[in-house]
């Protein structure tokens, strides 16, 4: 009899800890992060936006001719492997017709919608010199949208990404834990004049799409083509270049409309970044 209740309570252990594993699986899946840090671990968070400029000349690797990480993103959701999102907080999902329709060009007499008109867009701002092309408020549009019914990959040459500059007090170190990363559509392709978010995308999400595709997801060494990356990799590297376009604050305002755009919010972004490294460098003052 004691025999069978001691089964009886080992086979509900085994249960109990079999539905906690299976719950902590669905939590880590769900979670944006690659690499989730514990809450009780952090002693200091800040959520960073940045752009990526995949012209730029040390982005290219990962721009690199029919192999661009834009490429593969588009071909990943086309394909349903990939979720894509309406925006950064990655809380609703997106069709893939949406996406698509999200990467089609908007006529020049085509209307606003409520929300874009709600977040301030279509109040385009002149720019006197060419900083502001950093910040994505060129105004000039000097490129034309493509004939085709979709934005091409080369020319969606911007990302956005968001992150949470998080010092790990268990490892005593800075860590840049990337949330999300979305594409969007340059001002200088849209007729509209403004940045429009195509979609965005879990950082957990692209690991998977990178891993699963090798030959493909690479990070380009134009040094040594037998040292070529995982893209996955490169984001855990930090082999990219990227500026900081806001941080988090009760307005919910970007540096652009704090401090001015162009060459202010540039020294600004500057500024910001040197802020985050100098933080982490005080910890250890006495």
């Amino acid at each position: 009899m004691k025999l069978v209740k001691v089964i009886g309570v080992a086979a509900g252990v085994l249960l109990s800890v079999g539905a906690m594993a299976q719950q902590v699986s669905t939590t880590a899946s769900s979670n944006p992060s690659a690499r989730p840090i514990p809450e009780h671990d952090v002693l200091f968070k800040k959520t960073v936006w940045r752009k990526i400029d995949l012209r730029e000349k040390q982005n290219k690797p990962m721009f690199s001719e029919n192999r661009e990480i834009t490429k593969i993103i588009i071909d990943a959701v086309k394909s349903g492997e990939l979720v894509a999102y309406r925006s950064d907080s990655v809380s609703t999902p997106i069709t893939r017709e949406e996406f698509i329709q999200n990467m089609t060009p908007r006529e020049s007499g085509e209307q606003l919608s409520d929300a874009e008109i709600a977040a301030g867009f279509g109040k385009q701002e002149a720019e006197d010199d060419d900083w502001g092309n950093a910040l994505g408020k060129d105004a000039a549009q000097t490129s034309t949208a493509p004939v085709s019914n979709e934005y091409f990959p080369k020319q969606l040459y911007l990302l956005e990404l968001k992150e949470n500059v998080v010092f790990d007090k268990k490892r005593s170190r800075m860590y840049h834990d990337i949330q999300t990363i979305s594409l969007k559509v340059p001002a200088t392709l849209n007729p509209l004049g403004f940045e429009q978010n195509v979609a965005s995308f879990k950082m957990s999400d692209l690991v998977r799409i990178f891993r699963n595709n090798p030959e493909m997801a690479i990070w380009y060494n134009a040094q040594n083509d037998a040292q070529h990356k995982n893209l996955a990799d490169a984001f855990d590297l930090w082999l990219f270049s990227s500026y900081i376009t806001k941080i988090s604050n009760p307005g919910n305002r970007d540096l652009a409309s704090i401090y001015g755009a162009g060459e202010k919010g540039l020294l600004a972004a500057q500024d910001a970044a040197e802020a985050l490294i100098e933080y982490e460098y005080s910890l250890w003052s006495y």
